[in-house]
């Protein structure tokens, strides 16, 4: 499958020189039987047609939906003219450019910021999965209500919309992370530096990443939407 990597950010400083970029995280974690293209979409790149590709992997990024950026504009058009051509992903501000172009509602979260590795319940089984799934969060932003037509498929008390999927199969996006392995998301926490993200929580988002993850086992639930256009 020839998969168009959209990336929207980058890691921060200089840790994409030793844990490589988005782009290079999301490919590693769909494997090696795709072929991958990059677009660098806050650059102006973005595909000249949503047939170049057969499906579309938006990334994480520092910006939000909402923050005016004239790039992001140019990607809302383009999801909307790619659903229902090319199978849409969406992990973290993905997730919520993905709803965000087909009518759904990304706020700053009152709340605060998610980070660190979370334990999301699934609501409807899913082939691979059990009862929850634990992912590594970084997000204050999010979707708080979900467009028409889309089911909500994971969720906390903290992030009610953690995983959403289209009807007809148009796209399947999350909140959190499973391309970040522990070294990277550990490396990320440490280099924080929104001034809401105390010494409390970076210290327990940190700690939370001596846990296991299930990011292998969300990679294959991903490879199967690919492949199927299914999300249980």
């Amino acid at each position: 499958m020839h998969i168009g990597i959209l990336e929207t950010g980058a890691p921060p400083g200089d840790l994409a020189e030793k844990h490589g970029t988005y782009a290079g995280m999301m490919a590693a974690l769909l494997g090696p039987s795709h072929c991958y293209t990059r677009y660098d979409v806050r650059g102006g790149e973005l595909p000249g047609s949503p047939d170049a590709c057969d499906a579309y992997v938006v990334t994480g990024s520092a910006a939000g939906v909402n923050d005016g950026h004239g790039w992001f504009e140019s990607l809302t058009h383009f999801l909307r003219t790619a659903r229902g051509t090319a199978r849409l992903i969406g992990i973290c501000f993905g997730h919520q450019a993905i709803a965000h172009a087909f009518g759904g509602r990304v706020v700053k979260a009152p709340q605060g910021w998610g980070l660190g590795l979370t334990r999301y319940d699934i609501l409807t089984p899913i082939a691979g999965l059990g009862a929850s799934v634990t992912a590594m969060a970084s997000h204050q932003d999010q979707v708080v209500t979900p467009p028409e037509g889309a089911e909500v498929l994971a969720r906390t008390p903290f992030t009610p919309c953690a995983a959403l999927s289209y009807a007809d199969g148009y796209a399947l996006t999350l909140q959190f992370h499973p391309e970040f392995d522990a070294a990277y998301a550990r490396a990320l926490i440490a280099a924080h530096t929104a001034p809401d993200i105390d010494a409390t929580l970076r210290d327990q988002a940190t700690r939370s990443l001596d846990g296991p993850s299930d990011n292998a086992a969300i990679g294959a639930w991903l490879n199967r939407y690919l492949a199927s256009g299914r999300v249980a």
